[in-house]
């Protein structure tokens, strides 16, 4: 017999004879992570619980179904529920891959909120007070996108102070812009605004409603100001339906 024939056979001999005592197992989460992600769970659907019986928010989806596809909800803003109700109204499978763009300022404040914001519905924080060219909102939008996440977003740039709908920012047509693959769902909430009113720590029961819309996307060579007068338009007009 050929050596290097021999040695090879020799080998599997001894493999075979170790492969008892050898037997892989699966990988041990170390219990301070599962402890952390069990409670991380049991969070999740308390705050989805909460959010959902608090606001009495019920979804319509019109001309528009729930899909894992990447999108961009751009919704009216009216209280700092606005993020949260809309995430909790999405499906499980949608929930997990839909990402709020919340205020860091708002959210980074006590011991609660980064909490809730970083392990419970994992916010994308921006820094509204401290905004730099080379690190625009938008570009860290997309990045933290990816290929996979979604995303909930308030073009109006803070909270309305009347109910009625202000101007939108430029942020959504640039995503757009560079993300023309995108479904952009418009996103009408009515009534949040009583639920936690400007000022208020304390939300009061009371029922609302999101609507959901169906997609837009940027059309070829649309000027900026008539696509975002068109996007609000699509908000305004669920209002309505």
């Amino acid at each position: 017999m050929h050596p290097v024939t021999a040695a090879r056979d020799r080998s599997a001999v001894s493999y075979a004879l170790a492969a008892p005592h050898m037997t892989a197992t699966a990988p041990t989460i170390p219990h301070e992570t599962l402890t952390s992600r069990l409670l991380e769970t049991a969070a999740r659907m308390g705050i989805v619980g909460f959010a959902r019986f608090i606001s009495g928010a019920g979804a319509r989806w019109i001309n528009c179904q729930p899909d894992v596809n990447q999108r961009i909800y751009f919704a009216n803003h009216t209280s700092h529920l606005d993020a949260l109700v809309i995430w909790s109204l999405l499906p499980p499978q949608c929930r997990a891959l839909t990402r709020p763009v919340a205020a860091r300022d708002y959210w980074e404040k006590g011991r609660v909120r980064p909490y809730l914001a970083k392990h419970v519905f994992g916010a994308l924080l921006i820094d509204r007070q401290n905004i730099k060219v080379h690190q625009s909102p938008v570009d860290l939008m997309l990045r933290e996108m990816g290929d996979r996440y979604s995303l909930i977003v308030f073009p109006e740039g803070g909270r309305s102070t009347d109910g009625e709908l202000q101007e939108f920012k430029s942020g959504l047509y640039y995503c757009a812009k560079k993300r023309p693959d995108l479904e952009l769902v418009p996103v009408h909430i009515d009534n949040l605004n009583r639920v936690l009113p400007r000022g208020e720590f304390l939300p009061v029961p009371l029922l609302s409603c999101i609507t959901f819309g169906p997609p837009i996307w940027l059309e070829a060579g649309e000027p900026k100001t008539a696509f975002l007068s068109r996007a609000r338009e699509s908000v305004r007009r669920l209002r309505d339906l």
